[in-house]
């Protein structure tokens, strides 16, 4: 039951207190572009998601079963992009066959799922922090989630202050950061939420 809860603690922690956009403004770009119509954020959330989760459950036996092993852990940043890159080329074909509106909202973001270092970031990072495939596999899902979650609600927020009275130097990129540095001090408040609980 411990380690139920603890997996969950973790997950929530990666999503909310340790948000990969808000707090380390790894995958700004989509964040930003994606990010004016609901639909496209939600698209594009869902496609880090299952990259991000896909890459996971990939990369880290690919490193501890194969790289380690063979003494080319030196590697791991490629083999992490190759991985990255041809789970990115799945997703465009399922979303060009099933959603081809989406598939051109998305347009250039899409193929930069590649380079995105939220995605980068957590493959990295399991191997870095030496985390177990369990810890892995948590923080993964508990990234890419948080990822979603913020875009879509900054994607809500924004199509709002489309029609709000904002000053018309404001309007655009500029509100729209000034959103979400509001965005990131309101998730510093949720620091320390979980502390003494496992």
């Amino acid at each position: 039951m411990k380690e139920i809860l603890t997996f969950v603690l973790a997950i929530v922690s990666a999503m909310l207190i340790d948000n990969v956009v808000l707090s380390r403004f790894y995958g700004i770009c989509p964040f930003l572009g994606v990010s004016k119509k609901v639909k496209s954020a939600l698209g594009m959330g869902i496609a880090v998601v299952f990259v991000i989760v896909l890459a996971t459950v990939i990369c880290w036996p690919l490193y501890n079963y194969i790289l380690v092993p063979a003494g080319i852990e030196f590697m791991d940043t490629v083999a992490y992009i190759l991985v990255i890159a041809s789970l990115v080329q799945l997703v465009g074909l399922f979303i060009k066959k099933h959603s081809p509106s989406l598939y051109k909202t998305l347009g250039i973001y899409l193929p930069l799922i590649t380079t995105n270092c939220a995605v980068l970031g957590v493959a990295q990072g399991n191997t870095d922090q030496a985390l177990s495939f369990i810890d892995s596999l948590a923080n993964g899902l508990g990234t890419s989630l948080g990822f979603l979650f913020v875009i879509v609600v900054f994607s809500c927020i924004r199509v709002r202050l489309e029609s709000a009275n904002t000053p018309k130097a404001l309007k655009g990129l500029p509100i729209a950061l000034i959103t979400a540095a509001i965005m990131a001090m309101a998730f510093m408040g949720l620091q320390g939420l979980f502390s003494g609980i496992v």
